[in-house]
């Protein structure tokens, strides 16, 4: 059985905030994560919010480095979905 890979976005934060500051990857390359699992914590201008996964899998790849302003919708990282 082979895993799907999908490319997981950057959430829409709300409140007319756009874009982010990625302050750290909870999970890392390789590791597994479930539905609702924090996968990666920001900041915007309002609060600091954890990123949760959409869906269980494997974390494949981060698309971008701690420190990283991110915009909703940006690649963040990819999945090997179940």
């Amino acid at each position: 059985m082979s895993d799907t890979v999908e490319q997981m976005r950057v959430p829409n934060f709300g409140h007319g905030l756009r874009e982010a500051l990625l302050l750290e990857w909870v999970a890392g390359v390789g590791d597994r994560v479930e539905r609702d699992d924090v996968v990666a914590v920001v900041e915007t201008d309002k609060a600091t919010t954890e990123v949760v996964a959409e869906r269980g899998g494997r974390v494949l790849a981060h698309a971008v480095p701690a420190g990283t302003i991110v915009k909703a919708g940006d690649l963040l990282y990819e999945l090997a979905a179940d």
